[in-house]
């Protein structure tokens, strides 16, 4: 068995309602609710395996750490360990995938409907009074709009963009994706496929769920932006650097669109601000798309499999590249 685990940042995964047993009961386990850089080398001196959510673990920090044998990345992305250097110190990377698609797939419409039915303006209203000094047995001051008829383009079409389009389609949404060679190969029922311009130019909503690369980086700006119709709404749960921040706040402020529903910020936490916050029609949520409590708990068992799979000798599970 293995001598030491060390998980840096676990108050990545809990706030106090995840038990760790499963873990604890694999060995050696020290658990630090956060680690700064400066911190990562004393306190994985003895470590066989490092859990990494936000902790970066580069090649100096790998150089440093000859005990080192595996790195468990608990999230999707890996971009905080540098996989390649890794690779050539044969220190295999794994990671966890799959365990928020649920949790994922649940807040985007969240967020939509919020913006559909104004609930937080309505409740906000009624505890005000306005209801109590109504005329009516109702009041909809604000316009209310169902989802029902109108489509949905969603960018990436991966396994969180597909439940997407089949909650859209059960809604009774036309959903359009982007046409692209992978999708070509493996189309989706009742989607159709077209350009990334004829999807922004068409969908009353936009939801993004591509990961990000260096060839999408700030992809949704000002071009694609003025394509959108201005009743249109923007949706992004998946990586804040997909969209240019100010060609949105611009958009918004200017009428060019209605709302924007926002998971994520290319700056998180935004300590130094960004032009979306305070803006009206812009719903912000602070990266939590992911964070139900089942999906953490399946990301818990998800890095428990990885490490029992290494431990034993086995095939190891969700190696990246």
């Amino acid at each position: 068995m293995t001598k030491t685990i060390v998980f840096l940042d676990t108050a990545t995964l809990s706030n106090g309602d995840i038990d760790f047993a499963p873990l604890l009961q694999l060995g050696k386990v020290i658990l630090y609710d956060r680690t700064s850089q400066g911190e990562i080398v004393e306190r994985c001196a003895e470590a066989d395996i490092i859990i990494t959510n936000k902790v970066v673990i580069d090649d100096s920090t790998m150089a440093t750490l000859p005990n080192l044998k595996y790195i468990c990345v608990a999230a999707t992305g890996y971009n905080v360990v540098d996989v390649k250097s890794a690779a050539t110190r044969g220190i295999p990377v794994s990671n966890v995938s799959g365990y928020s698609t649920p949790s994922v797939v649940q807040h985007t419409f969240a967020m939509i409907l919020a913006a559909l039915c104004r609930v937080a303006t309505y409740s906000e209203q009624v505890h005000l009074g306005r209801w109590q000094a109504a005329d009516d047995f109702t009041f909809y001051d604000h316009s209310i709009t169902e989802l029902a008829g109108k489509t949905m383009g969603i960018l990436g079409l991966g396994t969180i963009g597909r439940q997407v389009a089949r909650v859209a389609q059960a809604f009774g949404m036309a959903v359009l994706g982007v046409q692209r060679p992978s999708s070509i190969k493996d189309p989706m029922p009742g989607v159709r496929y077209v350009t990334l311009e004829e999807l922004f130019v068409e969908a009353d909503i936009v939801s993004l769920h591509a990961p990000l690369t260096d060839g999408n980086f700030h992809l949704v700006n000002c071009d694609l932006l003025s394509l959108m119709k201005p009743s249109a709404i923007l949706v992004n749960t998946a990586r804040g650097p997909l969209v240019h921040e100010g060609d949105l706040a611009t958009a918004l402020l200017e009428g060019h669109l209605a709302v924007a529903c926002i998971d994520v910020l290319s700056q998180e936490p935004p300590t130094d601000g960004s032009p979306l916050i305070g803006l009206p029609n812009c719903l912000i949520t602070p990266h939590q798309a992911w964070a139900s409590y089942e999906s953490r708990t399946r990301l818990l068992k998800g890095l428990v499999d990885n490490i029992g799979a290494f431990q034993s000798q086995l095939p190891l599970l969700n190696i990246v590249e």
